[in-house]
């Protein structure tokens, strides 16, 4: 699993979890502020980015390869960040190996399937039959981007290392990846799993996000003393959108 470090190796450690065929290049404009206070780990999930790909995409599976390379660390109690469906990870991981995590961050991360909100007409055209196949070869830069700015509610600056590890996935595993996805969250959805879990938990959410509708941030609600923070006019990807002030909101929940 590629992983890379940044900050203080004696600094408080906070893994950062992409979302569905991401890198850890995602949290970019956000790691010069968070590297101040913390030994930031950014992964990149199997598959995507710079890891190879797996046998098994299941979000339980992916989040045992992540702990195992806590465990490889000899981290324990770690914050963790999950961004859209690195936030299913970060959840997993809890459910898999309680000690290995501190607290839980989810940004944009849809509680069910319920609130996924119809899709853009490019991510659709991009990510299912029959146009999926025969596009994914030929996607250019600005292609990709224009996808990411579909799921966004103000102008942002990509960066270009986000994109170049974008190109690095192939369809099939993308599509894998969404189908794991979905099974996590049809067998039971991500607020009634955290209620268990006896761990701190913060819910970042944009008040525009055009994927996953965002009202549902409140069925969090059932987590006890869980932490709801709303972006207003941000989107789906509050780390381009909103660096400082999701920086700010999660460094505030970390310390506490």
């Amino acid at each position: 699993m590629y992983t890379v470090h940044d900050g203080q190796r004696q600094a408080p450690p906070l893994l950062l979890i992409h979302g569905s065929g991401a890198s850890g290049a995602t949290w970019g404009p956000m790691v010069g502020t968070l590297a101040g206070h913390h030994h930031l780990v950014r992964v990149d999930l199997p598959g995507c980015g710079r890891s190879a790909p797996a046998r098994s995409y299941d979000v339980a599976d992916q989040a045992g390869q992540v702990a195992a390379l806590l465990d490889e660390l000899g981290m324990d109690k770690v914050a963790v960040a999950g961004h859209s469906s690195g936030g299913y990870v970060a959840t997993a991981l809890a459910e898999r190996r309680r000690d290995l995590v501190g607290s839980i961050t989810l940004i944009s991360s849809g509680p069910s399937l319920s609130a996924l909100r119809p899709q853009p007409f490019i991510l659709k055209a991009l990510l299912a039959p029959p146009l999926g196949p025969l596009l994914w070869p030929w996607r250019s830069d600005e292609m990709i981007r224009k996808g990411i700015r579909a799921t966004t509610a103000r102008p942002v600056d990509i960066p270009d290392d986000a994109v170049a590890d974008l190109k690095n996935i192939s369809y099939g595993t993308l599509r894998k990846v969404l189908r794991c996805n979905g099974s996590y969250l049809a067998e039971r959805n991500v607020p009634e799993r955290l209620a268990g879990l006896d761990v701190p938990v913060q819910v970042i959410f944009g008040a525009a996000d055009p994927r996953y509708e965002p009202s549902s941030a409140r069925t969090y609600e059932v987590v006890p003393d869980v932490r709801i923070e709303m972006l207003p006019g941000v989107g789906h990807v509050p780390m381009l959108e909103a660096p400082d002030a999701t920086s700010k909101l999660l460094l505030a929940f970390t310390a506490a």
